[in-house]
């Protein structure tokens, strides 16, 4: 009996594959999380990207505010064809249930949004990153010291600064069996507008 006991304890047979069984955890946590890391900054990179396409699209389309498209710079001190100076505009900031002014003054007081227009920035911004959703996303119009009192009546007078910005989208981690969700950062994403009409980018 004693004979059999010291070759069951000196037997090193199955050592391997028990301190395999050991590390395996590990190893596949560290494995998935190196994953999760590259996904993480995947769609960081993804969700940077489309705003910065929102921006993009939302300076060549049709604003997504009536009010800003159909406000008149032509006042006591700017006349026709003058520069409109950047503190004629506040900031006029837009989500899909409306527009509201943040910083005064804006125009209007409608506080109506176009939603075709709307629709058109949030589609190029899913088109990079399909989490995106047109909850996530809002665009602000800014006095910039572009433009010209007066101009004709289906353009703005005002170009003003345009920014697209993206609340936090929710990241699972897979390394975590998907138990654990984190906010990446928002993002946002600033451009001069341009044509600002249309419904199509030219």
């Amino acid at each position: 009996m004693t004979r059999i006991l010291g070759q069951l304890l000196s037997d090193r047979r199955a050592a391997s594959a028990a301190e395999f069984a050991l590390v395996l955890p590990l190893l596949l946590l560290l494995l998935f999380g190196i994953i999760d890391m590259g996904r993480f900054f995947w769609q960081l990179n993804e969700s940077e990207k489309a705003t910065q396409m929102g921006a993009r699209m939302a300076v060549v389309t049709t604003p997504v505010s009536p009010d800003l498209v159909a406000a008149s710079y032509i006042d006591g001190s700017t006349q026709s064809g003058d520069l409109i100076p950047a503190e004629a505009l506040g900031t006029l900031t837009c989500d899909q249930d409306g527009c509201t002014c943040t910083v005064d003054p804006c125009p209007g007081g409608s506080g109506d949004v176009d939603a075709d227009a709307f629709n058109v920035i949030v589609t190029r911004m899913a088109q990079m990153n399909p989490q995106i959703t047109a909850a996530d996303v809002k665009v602000s119009y800014s006095g910039s010291g572009f433009g010209y009192a007066g101009e004709a009546d289906d353009t703005m007078d005002v170009q003003p600064l345009v920014t697209v910005s993206l609340k936090p989208i929710t990241f699972s981690f897979i390394s975590l069996l998907g138990l654990v969700d984190v906010n990446m950062p928002a993002a946002s994403a600033t451009l001069t507008a341009e044509d600002s009409s249309g419904t199509f980018s030219n």
